[in-house]
Formats: structure tokens, sequence, C-alpha cells
């Protein structure tokens, strides 16, 4: 009973860790990445989400305002096995649309689709864009 609870809310299930490289350059209007899977149990990924997002801000103190937007999504239809112990990489490159980068801040978000899991996966990273 306990087991399936686990199971059901991800608890040693899979674990999701996002790998992107230090300094990327848009000059090529692409981030690279690797996103890294771990689990205590079998488990089956059914797909990948990862979001390119900006976080704008402007304005001081209480009239400060922040806005993120999406600058690019690449959606992952691939189905794998994460077996125990076993680690799984997948690289992937996603194409982004045009920056601002006045007082912006920039993360690469990723999530997992997980069969049989009500709590899916996900890592963040804030990352440096050259």
């Amino acid at each position: 009973m306990i087991g399936k609870v686990k199971q059901w809310l991800g608890i040693e299930g899979v674990k999701l860790e996002l790998s992107l490289p230090e300094g990327q350059a848009l000059a090529n209007g692409s981030i690279r990445g690797t996103i890294r899977f771990q689990s205590m149990n079998p488990q089956t990924v059914t797909g990948i989400r990862v979001v390119l997002i900006e976080r704008y801000s402007r304005g001081r103190k209480e009239e400060r305002l922040i806005d993120e937007y999406e600058l690019g999504r690449l959606e992952l239809k691939e189905t794998f096995e994460v077996l125990p112990e076993q680690l799984v990489e997948k690289e992937f490159t996603m194409a982004a649309r045009w920056l601002r980068k006045a007082e912006s801040q920039f993360r690469v978000e990723a999530e997992a689709k997980v069969k049989g899991v009500a709590l899916n996966p996900f890592d963040k990273k804030v990352i440096e864009l050259a």
C-alpha cells in the first residue's frame, strides 16, 4: 500500500536533472543541454517538455514590474524506460526567439511525463547567455 502511494507521488521514482553549459551564445539562435534521469524503481517516461523563459524587470521599488516571456519550447514525444540505478541522458537543442537582454534573467525548465505518476519530475536552471 505504501509502495503504491510512493509511486503515485513520484517518491523513489524518476529524478530529473537539467545540465546546461555556462555562457551559451545565442548567435545561432539555439540553446543546448542534457537532461539526466535516474530512478530507484523501474519507470516509463512518455514525454519531455523543455521551455526557455525570460524574466524581464523594469521600474524601481514599489513601481517595479516583472513580466515573463516564453522564448522557446521543445516537446519530445519519446517513450523510454528508466531502470533502477541506471543513468539515462537525453541531449536537446531548442530554438529561441529574439531576446531583449535589458535587466533580464533567463531560465530553462524541464518536465518529464511519467506513466502512473501524479507529480511529474521537473528541474529549472538559471542560465547566463552571452
